[in-house]
């Protein structure tokens, strides 16, 4: 997570209700909010959704699992979350920052840990100890869970090949000229980053989104422009995205669209040795034209830029330990 400073989100009721409807969209491209293959039998189960936000992945998950189910949300904010008071018994905020190294209390404590959303959060440079944070999270056996925008690669889409589609064009140009946190090159190379760390059965779930929910997903986007600018008060973006966002919606309703290549999503399930850890991961992907997600699972599914994707990382219950 990144610093209140860092952070180019809001946190007020605009950014929360994009961050809200999102979930919902999201959730119906890929009809489940745990992977099929993640079991989650066990009523005792122990969850961490990191990054938890407004915390609407968890009251969502919460309402469809026991309430012996213990659901926490990570974060280093909770100005986006409903008093502690307003949450379901069972759910518990606390701080974290995956930036910093795990508190022992934490250390192997999750059955499932989910991850979303951190496309704008996280540099290049930064995965791969990330992901070791979270595998240190998670149980011998547990499921790693990561959804992700392929930011950079946003694309033009248009109804016909005569509809106008030039603001959208240069909205997009304008996103891929803000520096690091706008462009991230590192959604792509999840499943290898995965493998590299231990995690096995990789497998891809790849769906195509119908058009009509490709638009809802590009509107529910279209307000993080503006948002960036008002946060790190870049007042030249703010004024030309003044200039452009009247045209780009105009075009928007004639039929045009920005879209990535894929939404990746991760899941994976712990493997650990007495000296270390190993996450074994299972990926599936979604991928409708412009958006992909990934997931684990001993199933490699070509991806292209017409689909949306999700990739999960787990390991089998079952796999052997390995010797020291």
């Amino acid at each position: 997570m990144a610093s209140e400073s860092e952070y180019v989100f809001t946190r007020d009721y605009a950014d929360n209700n994009r961050i809200n409807s999102q979930h919902y969209l999201w959730c119906e491209l890929y009809g489940y909010h745990i992977h099929p293959k993640i079991p989650i039998k066990d009523a005792n189960v122990r969850v961490a959704d990191v990054g938890t936000g407004t915390g609407i992945w968890l009251r969502d998950v919460g309402a469809r699992l026991p309430k012996s189910v213990q659901l926490e949300g990570l974060d280093i904010s909770f100005k986006a979350a409903p008093p502690p008071e307003w949450l379901s018994s069972n759910v518990r905020l606390r701080y974290w920052n995956i930036r910093e190294p795990v508190p022992d209390e934490l250390l192997g404590a999750y059955d499932i840990v989910h991850i979303r959303n951190f496309s704008f959060v996280l540099k290049d440079d930064e995965i791969d100890s990330v992901l070791g944070r979270l595998i240190q999270i998670t149980k011998l056996g547990g499921y790693l869970q990561w959804a992700e925008p392929d930011v950079a690669s946003f694309r033009v889409g248009k109804r016909s090949p005569d509809t106008n589609a030039d603001y959208l064009r240069k909205l997009y140009d304008l996103t891929q000229s803000l520096e690091g946190l706008a462009n991230p090159t590192w959604v792509p190379r999840l499943p290898g980053v995965f493998e590299e760390h231990g995690l096995q059965a990789i497998e891809s779930d790849v769906r195509e989104a119908p058009h009509d929910l490709a638009l809802a997903m590009h509107e529910c986007n279209l307000p993080i422009h503006e948002l960036i600018a008002q946060q790190t008060r870049n007042k030249e973006l703010a004024q030309r995205l003044e200039q452009l966002m009247p045209e780009v919606c105009r075009q928007t309703r004639e039929g045009s669209l920005l879209s990535p290549a894929g939404w990746w999503w991760e899941r994976s399930l712990r493997h650990r040795e007495l000296a270390g850890s190993l996450l074994g991961c299972a990926g599936f992907s979604m991928l409708h034209r412009l958006y992909r997600i990934l997931v684990g699972i001993t199933v490699s599914v070509s991806l292209n830029d017409k689909q949306n994707s999700t990739v999960l990382g787990l390991t089998a219950t079952n796999m052997h330990r390995l010797r020291m």
